[in-house]
């Protein structure tokens, strides 16, 4: 049995902007904005409420360049920016996920089988302006998995992106075609999992390390240890994928529910990882 963590959610490469965190432990999570408008998702950056406040995410920023990074030739603002889609992904009300990133995104996702847990983590900034971190925010337990491959034939495409049709890749993808010549791994998911509706898991220290001239994010030791942490590494610069060797019943009790979560689900406990944890 295997966690994956997957570093998701608007941030400042793609918003100009994190998700806020609030005081009393409520949060927001902002899919990041489509690359392309040529896409079936109906959610938009004007039309995607913020769960704590009155507005939508289109208030979090005044422009987005929604084209990959290096390729930034297309400035949204104004009106346009309300109407820009989403790429929801993942998607929590219909628990599905898709992913192209091959920093190994790909290869973990890939072998995941059901009864797994894929953990979905983002960054996050207190309004007060205290430091931004990384925060798990929401699981699902999976159910199916699939890989959609250029190399494939179109009718085989098809048939894969027919099947999860809430998924975000499929959503834009068109007459088979994926939005980018790379595998997609697409996952529909099953409770038990969601969003967490507060109280966020925070998984990020920012130091400097003996040696270094700047200060970076790493992935907390206590993390490391208690989920059994065996890929990702320790830098969270770049939103790696972690795999951990643990059970997803092991997981679920490690972060507690989705709902009616209270501050103490946000601190780590250490209960019996070394009896729940394999290599």
């Amino acid at each position: 049995m295997t966690v994956v963590l997957a570093g998701v959610g608007a941030d400042t490469t793609n918003l100009g902007a994190l998700a806020p965190l609030y005081d009393d432990g409520r949060f927001e999570y902002v899919p990041i904005p489509e690359k392309t408008p040529e896409t079936d998702e109906t959610e938009t950056l004007g039309s995607w409420d913020l769960r704590a406040t009155d507005g939508t995410a289109a208030d979090l920023t005044t422009r987005i360049a929604p084209q990959p990074i290096g390729d930034a030739d297309r400035t949204v603002a104004g009106d346009a920016l309300e109407s820009w889609p989403l790429h929801r992904d993942p998607n929590f009300a219909a628990l599905t996920y898709g992913e192209h990133r091959t920093s190994g995104y790909v290869d973990r996702l890939r072998a995941l089988e059901p009864g797994d847990v894929v953990g979905f983590y983002t960054g996050l900034r207190r309004p007060d302006g205290d430091r931004a971190h990384r925060y798990l925010i929401g699981y699902f337990t999976v159910d199916r998995v699939d890989v959609v491959d250029p190399a494939q034939s179109r009718a085989d495409r098809e048939a894969i992106l027919a099947a999860h049709p809430d998924n975000a890749h499929a959503k834009r993808a068109r007459d088979g075609e994926l939005y980018l010549e790379k595998p997609v791994v697409l996952i529909d998911g099953r409770e038990p999992g969601g969003l967490f509706d507060r109280h966020p898991i925070r998984l990020s220290d920012y130091y400097t390390k003996p040696g270094n001239e700047r200060s970076q994010y790493y992935l907390r030791e206590e993390v490391a240890t208690d989920w059994a942490v065996r890929a990702g590494g320790e830098n969270m610069m770049y939103k790696p994928a972690y795999r951990c060797a643990l059970s997803g019943d092991a997981f679920r009790r490690r972060v507690g529910p989705t709902d009616d979560r209270t501050v103490e689900h946000a601190r780590l406990t250490a209960d019996e990882a070394a009896a729940e944890t394999t290599d």
